[in-house]
């Protein structure tokens, strides 16, 4: 069983963390898929181009991610994440101040280069907070953090709807960066509560750990791929349908909602319980069946919210998967090397799905037809999870050993020189 003990301020400090994906993703990313439609319509895109603004912001978003491990080495990982957010919230802002189509596409790259460092830098303090404890511990913690993007997205579904009645898309992107400004200070105070480790924090990766986490890398591109084509258009979808401004601004809350309950509730203990690649298998599968109301059932209220329902239950549980993975297979001072080298599959997959299904979506069919391509990609990044085996954590040098951390058990330590030594969480800010 689980020692409770530091459980609250733990979890506290999660939460504090989770400012970063409420802007990283639940702002920057998938409000845009709100604006979209009064964008679209008022300065006159195509469907390309308005899959081109998300690539750009993937293509940003590759580049943090690459670069995240760099960046928390050389300014410590409470002084990247909130620089790194504060950068975001300024993206934010600006992107009210212009409709060139140039401007746009610089700070959507700009936005995605900041949030992806952000997202991987918590994302690790987020992992570090609770070292050495059983796996369903760390898997709550990571689970809170994970489930600022759902927060984010209720806060999108309520505040852009309004905006756009009052004063347009430009006051919707003004808002958001406000809040993400306000978002900076639970920032600061989250992540200078997670002490530093000592030691070789941000180690490379060896090429055997690179290729034991292969299936994984695939996977998560796939999935990328898949799940944010459905998030960049199946609001223009909907409102193609017939369903009001309104209506989707429900569909919009009802997905984060869910995103922000399940992934604080229930992803983090079954990922946690799942050898190898069943995790994240399952939610890709899961994620497939969420697209599909959209696509078959008659267009209405009913197909939306279900589709918000179930889509919003599991898209989340990726990133966590993917943590997860990177937590259980890898020794602790390659953690942050780990996530960034997934995050940036998962961000190359951003950058090519919005362009593929937007040119699907210009041609005969229309929307729907680009929204296929992601039911095509989840469900082959669901049979190429299946791939994934467990691994113990490989250590650094030779001669070094370490246990395989089955589900349930304490965090294995690797031993040897670039042993790392966990250093107590500290609740206080210096």
């Amino acid at each position: 069983m689980d020692d409770n003990r530091g459980l609250r301020p733990q979890v506290m400090t999660a939460l504090a963390l989770a400012a970063g994906p409420v802007v990283a993703l639940g702002f920057t990313r998938f409000a845009y898929a709100l604006l979209l439609p009064p964008m679209h319509t008022q300065l006159h895109w195509s469907y390309a181009q308005a899959g081109a603004m998300n690539t750009a912001n993937a293509v940003g978003y590759i580049i943090g991610a690459a670069t995240a491990a760099y960046w928390s080495r050389r300014l410590g990982g409470s002084t990247a994440f909130t620089g790194s957010l504060a950068v975001s919230a300024l993206a934010l802002l600006a992107t009210a101040a212009t409709a060139h189509l140039a401007g746009l596409l610089a700070l959507r790259f700009v936005g995605g280069f900041a949030t992806a460092v952000t997202f991987v830098v918590g994302s690790t303090l987020a992992a570090r907070i609770a070292v050495g404890v059983h796996q369903r511990r760390s898997a709550l913690l990571v689970g809170v953090y994970m489930a600022g993007v759902g927060i984010g997205v209720v806060l999108s579904g309520l505040i852009v709807p309004v905006a756009l009645a009052a004063g347009g898309w430009r006051l919707g992107w003004l808002l958001l960066g406000v809040l993400s400004v306000l978002a900076v200070l639970p920032a600061r105070w989250g992540s200078r509560s997670v002490a530093e480790p000592r030691g070789a924090h941000t180690a490379l990766l060896s090429p055997v750990q690179i290729r034991r986490l292969g299936p994984t890398f695939a996977w998560y591109l796939l999935f990328g791929a898949g799940y944010v084509s459905y998030m960049t258009f199946v609001v223009a979808l909907l409102r193609g349908q017939g369903l009001g401004t309104w209506l989707t601004a429900v569909f919009f809350v009802v997905l984060g909602a869910v995103s922000a309950l399940t992934t604080l509730t229930l992803w983090g203990r079954v990922i946690g319980r799942l050898p190898g690649g069943r995790a994240p298998a399952l939610v890709a599968a899961l994620v497939l069946l969420g697209v599909l109301p959209v696509l078959l059932i008659e267009a209405g209220p009913f197909a939306a919210l279900l589709s918000a329902v179930v889509f919003g239950a599991s898209f989340m549980a990726g990133p966590t998967a993917a943590t997860l993975m990177a937590r259980r297979m890898l020794p602790a001072e390659g953690w942050a090397a780990g996530i960034a080298l997934l995050t940036v599959a998962f961000s190359a997959g951003q950058a090519i799905g919005p362009v593929l299904s937007g040119l699907l979506s210009d041609g005969p069919g229309g929307v729907a037809r680009g929204l296929w391509l992601s039911v095509a990609l989840l469900g082959i990044a669901a049979l190429v999870a299946l791939w994934q085996r467990e691994h113990p954590a490989v250590p650094q040098t030779a001669g070094d050993s370490a246990r395989r951390d089955e589900p349930g058990t304490a965090e294995p330590t690797p031993v040897g020189h670039l042993r790392a030594v966990p250093a107590p969480v500290s609740t206080r800010s210096e």
